[in-house]
């Protein structure tokens, strides 16, 4: 559904839009309330990360009745944390997809109730868009045109941010995600879950330097990723040092892993800027929260005197804040959901 242009310029001049946003794709039941699309008034997020470290990763089902028991208050707690009430709110702006299916349920369950109840605008948010916007919360002055890395448990994309809302992927994984990949390592290590963190930690007692892995070459796009390879040689490393009787130093194993990832992601975005002539770039989702990998990209982008973006670890990993964000853009564009919104677990970016 499209609103008149100008109607819509009318009303974003008249007064203050605020979103309320509601995540709950993965393990985060998350609900913020967002000014404008760039301040932030609240963010609470109801982290399962404890509960499904018994498991060794996130349980579908447990994650989703975990969302049933949290949702409700979180959504209190971010219109009282932001000091308004659901009269105040102009629109609430959902993750729809990709995600765990049970999960995303549960969010746009809640949000089409309030919608429906507050006789507010619905709007469904690709959570990957959402990842992406979480960039410009705390840098004002970032607009597109502009390149992003997102890199998290479930992707690996180089994208193109050609406006709001208007995206093209120029690089993806042919595999596992980089985060998928820092997950299975850590568990064949024993670091356990969740990997992307624990290995971030371990890795600053080791030596980036003491073991050679592979960096994977794709085919005939020089944006795409592998890290099935990677991961492999790993394990492979490992069962060899278990035959030998060698021990294995789970430090150096942890930071040349890393690195191997890291220089893969930086050669890829670096080359993508310097090929499309962008002077802006930016990462973005969990992974993206490494303290290696935000250190190896802002000196890969001085030296080519890139600026560059990344959203506080907060605002890295899953959040509402980001999802009430681009929400206020689709809003702005637009975009309306009606009461047929469903969740779509495989939601590719760009789709609507």
């Amino acid at each position: 559904m499209e609103m008149k242009k100008t109607e819509l310029e009318t009303e974003t001049k008249q007064k203050d839009i605020l979103i309320l946003g509601i995540e709950s794709s993965c393990d985060e039941t998350a609900a913020s309330v967002v000014k404008n699309g760039r301040m932030v008034l609240s963010n609470v997020i109801s982290s399962q990360i404890d509960l499904h470290t018994l498991y060794g990763g996130v349980v579908p089902e447990i994650a989703s009745r975990k969302h049933i028991e949290r949702i409700n208050q979180v959504v209190t707690q971010a219109l009282a944390d932001a000091g308004v009430t659901l009269d105040d709110i102009t629109a609430i702006a959902v993750t729809y997809g990709p995600g765990l299916v049970g999960a995303l349920l549960v969010g746009v369950a809640e949000a089409k109730a309030i919608a429906f109840a507050a006789d507010k605008p619905l709007v469904g948010v690709h959570h990957i868009e959402g990842h992406i916007s979480a960039n410009f919360i705390e840098h004002k002055e970032l607009e597109p045109p502009f390149a992003c890395l997102v890199v998290s448990g479930g992707h690996t994309h180089l994208v193109v941010v050609k406006d709001y809302g208007e995206y093209e992927i120029i690089g993806k994984t042919c595999d596992d995600a980089a985060g998928e990949a820092f997950d299975k390592v850590a568990r064949a290590i024993g670091l356990g879950y969740p990997g992307g963190p624990k290995i971030d930690k371990v890795a600053k007692e080791g030596n980036p330097e003491a073991i050679h892995f592979p960096r994977a070459k794709v085919g005939e796009n020089a944006y795409d990723f592998s890290f099935s390879g990677l991961k492999s040689a790993v394990l492979n490393y490992l069962n060899a040092c278990e035959m030998k009787g060698e021990s294995v130093n789970t430090a150096d194993v942890a930071a040349s892993f890393q690195k191997a990832v890291t220089d893969v992601l930086v050669e890829h975005a670096m080359h993508a800027c310097e090929q499309y002539g962008f002077k802006k770039f930016a990462i973005a989702g969990g992974v993206a929260s490494n303290s290696a990998l935000r250190a190896a990209m802002e000196e890969a982008c001085a030296k080519r005197h890139i600026t560059f973006y990344r959203p506080s670890p907060v605002f890295c990993t899953d959040n509402a804040a980001m999802i009430a964000v681009a929400g206020y853009y689709e809003y702005c564009k637009g975009t309306r959901s009606g009461w047929d919104l469903n969740a779509v677990p495989n939601l590719k970016l760009g789709e609507r």
